[in-house]
């Protein structure tokens, strides 16, 4: 079945931080309409602020639509200017680490929407940290485990 609704009337079950009371509030607007294969987000993020930590995914294909506000896109190391209008895509698996930061002195407000995977693992390069999604399970590489091998004759 169908849904259609207003972004002006989201409940506030599904607004991450509704009285945007943080640096970032985010409208599931995916969530609040069913959808079960891709989630649809509208992120609003305060000037001198990040939308999300810089990391990648392994399964999660992603499109980004600037709607108003400027900032600035660092990914894969790089940092590239993004203003309203301008649309991104970002393919899965390919290692690709994003974020966006506002630079400006109005909210970025940013569509982003992408394919849902159980089995994604996002990856943060600047903690050295992977999130195993399907597990909510945190590691950190820097706890390294000395003379293990995968090798069963050992």
């Amino acid at each position: 079945m169908y849904k259609i609704s207003n972004i002006n009337k989201i409940p506030r079950d599904y607004i991450d931080d509704p009285d945007f009371q943080t640096q970032l509030k985010t409208l599931l607007i995916g969530d609040v309409l069913g959808c079960e294969k891709i989630y649809v987000n509208i992120d609003y993020v305060k000037p001198g602020a990040k939308s999300t930590k810089y990391h990648s995914h392994t399964r999660q294909e992603e499109f980004f639509l600037i709607m108003s506000g400027k900032g600035i896109l660092r990914i894969n190391g790089e940092e590239i200017s993004v203003v309203a209008g301008d649309v991104i895509s970002k393919p899965a698996g390919k290692d690709i680490a994003h974020q966006f930061i506002n630079n400006g002195s109005e909210i970025l407000q940013i569509l982003d929407m992408g394919n849902r995977d159980k089995e994604d693992i996002a990856v943060y390069p600047d903690e050295n940290k992977v999130f195993l999604r399907n597990k909510k399970l945190v590691f950190d590489l820097d706890d390294t485990v000395k003379n293990w091998s995968s090798d069963p004759n050992e």
